[in-house]
């Protein structure tokens, strides 16, 4: 589960780190802001600043006008719901600083570079320090910190920050947690500039999470990142025998999808913005046999998914069942075709992933 920005935020608050004076912003509000002030865009993606979906407002003049812009303005396929508005700071340097886990050896890692910011990914991956960090380490680890950013008279500060993101990374069962920048003010103060944040949802039972994004479904499964044609079924046996299907006409399918019989609109949106994150996918294939799931909810979250996410791969549906033709009405208006079997899909799929 991916965070926006001031969720993640919020959870590092409660954490006792620092992070800028801020407010949210609704669509149709009519904010009272201090300026200059910084709006960013609250997309779960990032690439943010180059696309344009952070903007500095120096006055009220021009409050209003940046606001519609950021809610237009779509980057990589996400429009935002709200706004982040936040304190302009005083920055002397920029750093980088996250934890994430490493898999393979089953620990969390700490890593940290000098030069944080907008281009943080130009570094070379050997000047970045990486090290095991576990609730016996934080104290040393803090040290190590202040050692790589040459920064002897703030090592108790990074001590605690460590410390207290750490706690935060555990308590909230995080997989990822990335301060970037990791602001060092012209007063001597660190500030969380930015902060990318990803839940495990197999933890999902032990928390009350309430976050614009949702756990994903647990049968949503990646079967190749690099896959060209993405599946969605339901049923598990359907499911299975769609990915073969796909696999025998010679494509490759990206993922096993079975929506289960409690699918709706929110949680099929949810499922085609995820298939939008592999880089390769050239189609997609819906294979609905309805029976406690209705075919007039998928035909819902079709047409939100064609109206909310841009560059939509290419759709190839069969429904049949339950409300098939209330489906097949909502989908003709928006000149969505249905097609009669699999066997036609994936016929259609095939050109269009060798075009």
């Amino acid at each position: 589960m991916k965070l926006l920005e001031y969720e993640a935020k919020n959870l590092l608050s409660l954490s006792g780190i620092v992070t800028p004076r801020s407010s949210i912003i609704h669509r149709n509000d009519s904010p009272q802001l201090t300026f200059p002030v910084v709006l960013k865009s609250q997309v779960p993606t990032g690439g943010r600043g180059k696309a344009g979906g952070i903007r500095i407002v120096n006055d009220k003049d021009s409050l209003q006008q940046t606001i519609n812009e950021l809610f237009e303005l779509s980057i990589k396929g996400y429009r935002p719901q709200t706004l982040l508005a936040e304190e302009k700071l005083a920055i002397a340097h920029e750093y980088y600083l996250s934890l994430v886990i490493d898999k393979p050896a089953a620990e969390i890692c700490l890593m940290a570079h000098n030069n944080g910011g907008v281009e943080v990914e130009e570094n070379v991956a050997i000047s970045f320090l990486n090290i095991a960090i576990s609730s016996e380490s934080v104290e040393v680890a803090g040290q190590q910190l202040a050692d790589y950013y040459n920064l002897p008279s703030q090592t108790f500060v990074l001590q605690d920050l460590v410390e207290n993101l750490y706690k935060c990374f555990v308590a909230n069962d995080a997989t990822l947690l990335e301060i970037n920048p990791l602001v060092f003010t012209d007063d001597g103060k660190f500030v969380a500039g930015d902060c990318k944040m990803e839940l495990d949802d197999s933890a999902a039972f032990r928390h009350d999470w309430n976050f614009e994004d949702k756990a994903a479904e647990a049968n949503f499964v990646t079967l190749d990142p690099g896959g060209t044609v993405a599946t969605i079924a339901n049923g598990a046996g359907l499911a299975m025998a769609t990915v073969d299907a796909v696999s025998d006409y010679g494509m490759v399918p990206a993922n096993f999808l079975d929506i289960g019989g409690g699918s709706n609109t929110e949680t099929l949106v949810a499922a085609f913005r995820r298939i939008t994150e592999y880089p390769n996918i050239q189609a997609i294939v819906i294979n609905v046999f309805a029976g406690i799931s209705r075919c007039d909810e998928v035909a819902r979250a079709i047409i939100a998914a064609k109206k909310q996410i841009e560059n939509l791969p290419p759709l190839f549906i069969r429904l049949a069942g339950t409300n098939f033709e209330a489906a097949a009405d909502l989908l003709s208006q928006e000149n969505i075709p249905i097609l009669a079997t699999l066997e036609e899909c994936l016929a259609a799929a095939k050109q269009e992933v060798s075009s």
